[in-house]
């Protein structure tokens, strides 16, 4: 009998998936509960992705509403990973893997619409992840500490 599940995709493929996903589940909620822009249409991502194409990133605009938002839902979302783990090193206590990896799954959907909201494509991400990757690993390699810390590395980041 021939295997029915769907090949898997390439790793560039599951993060665009990923990406996708999360707009189309962001698309839903603010369609469900009825959110509007401040112009008073429907919000959609593209709304928000719009505003950062157009430069609009004062406080008020979508961009760092939405990103405040998203921060504040992963700091819950962190939180509750947390109480989840288990800080007494004497405990006889076992960690609940299975619910940690659904706090870890939460925290990467807010992620991910915080890096929608940013105007970050699934490319951008890889591209810009390769690129402080490479600064980190430069860091690592030249004795990088709080005495010698600076942000010049990272400027150069695109």
């Amino acid at each position: 009998m021939a295997d029915t599940k769907p090949p898997v995709p390439a790793a560039d493929d599951m993060l665009k998936s990923l990406f996708v996903m999360q707009s189309e589940l962001n698309n839903h909620v603010f369609t469900k509960n009825g959110m509007k822009t401040g112009e008073g249409t429907p919000l959609l991502m593209n709304a928000i992705i719009d505003q950062v194409n157009s430069d609009r990133l004062n406080v008020n605009d979508l961009p760092n509403q939405w990103l405040s938002k998203y921060c504040q839902a992963m700091d819950a979302e962190i939180a509750e990973l947390k109480d989840d783990l288990l800080w007494k090193w004497w405990s006889k206590d076992r960690i609940d893997l299975q619910n940690i990896r659904v706090e870890l799954i939460d925290i990467l959907h807010f992620l991910v619409s915080a890096m929608l909201s940013a105007g970050l494509t699934a490319d951008k991400v890889y591209d810009i992840y390769k690129q402080k990757h490479a600064v980190n690993m430069s860091r690592q390699d030249t004795g990088y500490s709080k005495s010698t810390k600076t942000e010049d590395d990272n400027r150069s980041i695109q």
